[in-house]
């Protein structure tokens, strides 16, 4: 069981508000309007008629009570969140994806407030309705460069947008797969947006007594309201960048001492995070999430100081569960120091004492990918040895090795390892998941095959048929280069690793061919009814594993 450390519990956790789901939530509602405004902008392609009448539809949704409730305070909502967010953070220095959605979104009320107010706020106070023919024509006509500022404000608010959702759904396992179509979208639609705007201006200024403009119009009352939003964003913003300067002026007598490996020590104001002490300092320090408590990535373990911490959040309480940490492994973007603390980062790719003792060596990242994994294994095979000479039994083994590699190969796999007369393959390099499932099955039926086969020829020789046994598991896994020097190559960790080499110790246990886990079997789509389906529970592992237990290859094919 893991026991937090003992402490206060973290601001946030005694509030017990999801903050970032909120904002999350917010900012998709926001990201809805603005792919709904983008489509209606897109039907300029068509004609100014075709933008008009989709005009009504995009009013109904959104210029309804509950429409405007919902966008205005979700508005507010993403907006009061971001100045906490920033007031909360306590250094500017971050990677360059977080500094540009941070620069953008501090940008947007300026560019869009003119835009807003010309147009839904006038509605409000006036009556008056602006359709498209006159905001194209005021845009495109009469003041190109208004317009190329809303355009300029609508590619801004598209990329904020995007790099939010990004950070959000980069650490999803689905991610990778679907990032070529996500691009797409996310590239295709704003231009598709910006083509139509183009396209309407040209229509109306080469015809425009085709159209019935409106009369132009001067309210003070308008005008007073556009001035008092651009103050009132000014002074909010303002105002956080002031209260964070009186943060750090009282905080300069309460400061704490993090260590690092390598005899590196960060020295920063109580309430910074570890992992902005980090950035602060120079340390590398992997943060796959951007700092947003929803991987593991910059996880430290605490070597001294840990009594007398803030408690973890709910979130970040959440995903050390996840990951069966330990009560002395904390989130480095979560955890706010209260005294002095020495870490170690669990994934730091530097190590400056341990690189220098050792006279340096290349370190490469890895990516998490979902992977379809096959270990197998001879039976028997040390006690066959034993009665062997030496190179009898290489020559054997060097058969079987050659039978493993054709089928991983002729599969589609990659040929990580081999383990004494074990072998580990991977699937999912460069397929989709479901299609890995299906390789890694196939090259089990080749595998079992093949040794049967080495068998039959071998007869005279042998004591007992060689028999193999094969497991197959799916999931995700950290792929990457790793070793050292010559011993390097590309190999996975991850528990979907340790879950696939433990249900090859249980087909050895119940003296069957294959185990298949039921997510791999999912995703190959096997119909394996006729076989027995067993809840395995797997040495060094909480959660137990479904599997298929099949005790002959040759029947999980018919």
């Amino acid at each position: 069981m893991n026991v937090p450390p003992s402490g206060p519990p973290a601001p946030e956790s005694r509030k017990g508000l999801p903050l970032r789901d909120i904002r999350l939530a917010s900012g998709l509602i926001l990201g809805a309007f603005l792919v709904s405004h983008f489509a209606n902008h897109a039907l300029g392609l068509v004609s100014v008629e075709a933008m008009e009448a989709a005009r009504q539809w995009f009013n109904r949704l959104w210029r309804n009570p509950a429409g405007t409730a919902l966008l205005y305070g979700a508005l507010a909502t993403h907006f009061a969140l971001a100045l906490d967010a920033l007031f909360r953070r306590r250094t500017l220095r971050m990677p360059p994806r977080e500094a540009a959605q941070l620069v953008l979104g501090l940008s947007l009320p300026f560019l869009l407030v003119a835009h807003v107010v010309g147009t839904r706020v006038e509605f409000s106070v006036t009556g008056r309705e602006v359709g498209y023919p006159d905001v194209i024509r005021n845009l495109w006509v009469l003041s190109p460069e208004n317009g190329a500022r809303q355009a300029l404000a609508l590619v801004i608010a598209w990329l904020h947008g995007c790099l939010g959702v990004y950070f959000w759904l980069r650490v999803k396992p689905w991610f990778r797969q679907w990032t070529p179509l996500l691009y797409a979208g996310a590239l295709l639609l704003p231009v598709l947006a910006l083509l139509g705007f183009a396209e309407a201006g040209k229509e109306i200024a080469a015809d425009p007594d085709r159209f019935t403009f409106l009369p132009p119009r001067n309210d003070p009352t308008v005008d007073g309201i556009r001035a008092a939003l651009m103050g009132g964003f000014t002074a909010l913003i303002a105002g956080v960048f002031a209260a964070r300067g009186l943060r750090s002026y009282r905080t300069l007598s309460t400061r704490v001492r993090i260590a690092y490996p390598g005899d590196r020590t960060a020295v920063v104001p109580r309430g910074f995070t570890v992992l902005e002490a980090s950035r602060l300092m120079d340390i590398p320090h992997p943060s796959a999430c951007g700092g947003r408590g929803r991987c593991s990535t910059c996880r430290v373990r605490i070597v001294e100081g840990l009594e007398g911490q803030p408690r973890p959040t709910p979130q970040e309480q959440a995903t050390l569960t996840r990951i069966g940490a330990g009560p002395d492994i904390r989130l480095a973007c979560q955890l706010r120091p209260t005294r002095d603390i020495a870490v170690v980062p669990v994934l730091s790719t530097h190590q400056p004492g341990l690189v220098a003792s050792l006279g340096g060596s290349r370190q490469t990242g890895g990516r998490e990918r979902e992977l379809a994994v096959l270990f197998c294994d001879l039976r028997g095979f040390t006690r066959f040895s034993e009665d062997r000479l030496p190179f009898d039994t290489v020559f054997l083994l060097n058969r079987y090795f050659e039978i493993v590699g054709h089928a991983v190969e002729q599969s589609g796999g990659h040929l990580d390892k081999f383990i004494g007369d074990g072998a580990l393959a991977l699937f999912g390099l460069n397929a989709s998941p479901e299609d890995a499932a299906r390789q890694a099955f196939e090259a089990a039926l080749r595998i079992v095959e093949g040794v049967r086969q080495l068998s039959d020829a071998h007869a005279t020789e042998l004591d007992r048929p060689l028999a193999v046994v094969v497991s197959l598991h799916a999931g995700p896994a950290i792929l990457g280069e790793m070793g050292y020097g010559q011993a390097s190559g590309l190999t996975a960790v991850g528990d979907t690793i340790n879950v696939a080499s433990r249900l090859e110790s249980v087909a050895k246990e119940r003296d069957v061919e294959l185990v298949i886990s039921a997510e791999l079997a999912q995703r190959a789509r096997l119909d394996l009814a006729a076989h027995e389906r067993q809840t395995v529970t797997v040495r060094g592992r909480a959660m137990p594993v479904d599997a298929w237990i099949v005790r002959s290859a040759a029947r999980a094919v018919q």
